[in-house]
């Protein structure tokens, strides 16, 4: 069953997280994901914290292939560079 996976992201670096966007799609489609959409200035209808300056919604074949991509020791860079770029928060929405 197809999933979607929402992120929603502060920056707090710039140039890192722009380093990281040259590397998400590739890492993504390494576990069958693919990015639906990303918006650089999200519309917040209610937040409990801060509004996050981006959005992506991303789409995985299943659950399994979600967890496999964020776990995946060899993403753990690019991982790294997302988390240093900024705060995120990645929620699944099982389809």
């Amino acid at each position: 069953m197809t999933v979607q996976a929402i992120a929603l992201i502060t920056i707090t670096d710039r140039e890192t997280l722009s380093t990281y966007r040259d590397k998400a799609a590739e890492a993504l489609a390494r576990h069958g994901g693919s990015l639906i959409v990303v918006d650089p200035d999200p519309q917040v209808l209610e937040a409990a914290g801060e509004k996050p300056d981006i959005a992506a919604l991303m789409s995985f074949p299943n659950l399994e292939s979600a967890r496999a991509w964020r776990e995946d020791p060899d993403l753990a860079a690019t991982h790294a560079l997302r988390n240093k770029g900024g705060k995120s928060t990645i929620v699944m929405l099982p389809g």
